[in-house]
């Protein structure tokens, strides 16, 4: 990201204060959901478009941001696009929703970096047994929509984009 766009820390500070009032399921800070989602990012070889994505990732999809604020935001369309291709629009099917983050250069290692955080035994401990249940499952079927294997960890898989 270059020339007039945002740079990460001041996407990264657009991020935190627009989901600064949410909390995740556990009660914790939602931005430390976002915090471990860029890092995921990162540490799997992504490009700062992807970690800045990866920053908004939930923005619009959580009502933290509009997507009339993304479409006006000084970002690189490929970032727009990323963050578009991985917001569950309501009603949506599954298979929809994974054919599109399949179909956009750059989305599939944000959500990867989503699904490892959001299924992180220390994340899914602190919940009840029946959401712990439904959100495995949910997550599984997700990875497996997008043909994700079950148990890599960053280093075994980079982003073919940025070996």
């Amino acid at each position: 990201m270059t020339g007039n766009h945002l740079n990460l820390t001041q996407v990264e500070a657009f991020a935190r204060q627009a989901h600064a009032t949410q909390t995740d399921k556990a009660g914790r800070p939602y931005t430390e959901h976002l915090a471990a989602v860029a890092e995921g990012v990162r540490v799997r070889g992504g490009s700062d478009g992807q970690i800045a994505a990866a920053w908004l990732h939930d923005a619009i999809e959580d009502d933290a941001l509009s997507a009339g604020w993304l479409a006006e935001a000084a970002l690189p369309q490929d970032v727009k696009d990323m963050v578009l291709a991985v917001t569950k629009r309501p009603g949506e099917e599954l298979s929809a929703y994974t054919a599109r983050i399949l179909a956009t250069p750059g989305a599939l290692l944000i959500k990867e970096a989503d699904l490892a955080h959001n299924a992180d035994p220390a994340c899914l401990a602190v919940l009840d047994e029946p959401t712990r249940t439904r959100l495995t499952a949910k997550y599984a079927q997700v990875r497996a929509l997008l043909g994700l294997a079950g148990g890599e960890s960053p280093e075994d898989r980079k982003d073919s984009a940025n070996p």
